[in-house]
């Protein structure tokens, strides 16, 4: 399943079946942006229509979105209580195993919940954040934090036109 575009995914029905019914729950791709409107112009070329709480949905996918930064690094203090208060000689403050945290902002708190719920339930996850390494990462926080298990794919796209993301390719990674 190598450099299929959104399209392929969304009409292909050999190459990836719309969506999945296991048992009584109904597995769907979920496609997560960087932002609401990215969303919308995905949503709108995947044939996702339905306006849900958090997310838009239909004809096989959940689209949703971050608000950019909604994951972040935890605080030093966050891993022991002697890194509360800075000196010399606590340095260098370098945790056995980095850890992230959600940004604490209520509507980021929501939106993580409805997100997180999708990915429980998901087929796959399309991962459409901007195509830099700080998009790629943002998104990665996300799907850490929302311990994702099933497969992850990458939308390719240069720009966020309604062509660009059309004639985007879709990666597994």
């Amino acid at each position: 399943m190598k450099n299929l575009s959104i399209v392929d995914c969304q009409f292909s029905i050999e190459i990836l079946p719309l969506c999945r019914n296991e048992g009584s729950v109904l597995k769907m791709k979920v496609c997560i942006a960087e932002k609401p409107s990215v969303a919308r112009e995905i949503a709108e070329i995947v044939g996702a229509t339905n306006r849900m709480n958090g997310y838009l949905e239909g004809n096989g996918y959940q689209v949703t979105w971050t608000f950019g930064h909604l994951c972040t690094l935890k605080e030093p203090h966050e891993y022991t209580a002697d890194w509360k208060r800075w000196s010399l000689g606590s340095l260098p403050m370098i945790p056995p195993r980095f850890g992230i945290k959600l940004i604490d902002n209520p509507s980021y708190e929501q939106q993580f919940k409805i997100i997180e719920g999708l990915m429980k339930n998901a087929e796959m996850v399309i991962n459409c954040g901007d195509a830099g390494q700080e998009g790629e990462l943002i998104q990665r926080w996300v799907m850490q934090k929302a311990g994702c298990k099933c497969p992850v794919y990458r939308l390719w796209i240069s720009s966020l036109t309604e062509e660009s993301i059309r004639e985007g390719r879709v990666f597994k990674i």
